[in-house]
């Protein structure tokens, strides 16, 4: 039984991320832009945290055209998300507003010409507030014609083989609870069946570990530039 070989920590991305660079964990469900910080990664799951194109839940949120945008104030919950927002504004938009790292309040802000990116459940608040949404999923698949990884099951030392197997096969099986997840967290924000089902993609296909390394090595270019300007 994997529950008696597993001890869970329940956090918020962007924590469970510190961990495991700490080493405070072996394994965690985390954002991808975290691997460039480990000493050792191993993705371990044929399963991860991926959109085909628009996943709804991670946008960029304004109530002017992005073009007139002078801040984008950025969500203080997951690396990988803040990362492809910097790639997307520079890259693909071709803007440069001043970027803030956010704090928990960050929201009540967006409003004039400072936008914010925002993810998760408090996304789909802020597309009932905001006129101008754009989603990171969405512009990264016109951007690149690739799937996107946000996060992925990553250990920071490699694992026994048959904890992986076994481990491997239990994400997998918890995918055939998609049905029960859906009716435990009903929305009055967002279609929550049509999220899990057409927004988020969960196999780690060979499509989506191209995404992830042309990500990786945009990250690594990105780390380049900030050093030699």
């Amino acid at each position: 039984m994997m529950s008696d070989t597993v001890d869970l920590v329940l956090e918020y991305p962007s924590r469970i991320a510190g961990m495991l660079v700490n080493d405070e964990i072996d394994l965690g469900l985390v954002p991808v832009a975290i691997i460039p910080r480990l000493k050792e990664s191993y993705i371990i799951s044929d399963y991860c945290i991926g959109s085909e194109g628009e996943v709804a839940s991670v946008c960029l949120f304004s109530d002017v055209l992005l073009g007139e945008v002078k801040e984008v104030l950025l969500d203080y919950q997951s690396r990988t998300s803040v990362r492809l927002a910097r790639l997307l504004l520079k890259d693909y938009w071709k803007v440069n507003p001043l970027l803030t790292d956010a704090t928990a309040d960050f929201r009540d802000h967006i409003k004039g010409t400072t936008a914010g990116l925002v993810i998760g459940d408090r996304a789909f608040e802020q597309r009932r507030l905001s006129p101008y949404r754009y989603d990171l999923g969405q512009a990264w698949k016109q951007h690149t014609g690739l799937p996107f990884v946000f996060a992925a099951w990553i250990a920071n030392k490699k694992l026994d083989t048959g904890f992986i197997k076994d481990f491997n096969k239990a994400t997998g099986a918890g995918l055939l609870q998609l049905e029960e997840v859906i009716a435990q967290n009903p929305s009055s924000l967002f279609d929550i069946r049509s999220y899990y089902t057409q927004h988020i993609s969960y196999q780690l296909t060979d499509e989506k570990r191209k995404g992830l390394g042309l990500f990786l090595r945009e990250l690594a270019r990105m780390e380049d530039t900030n050093l030699r300007e």
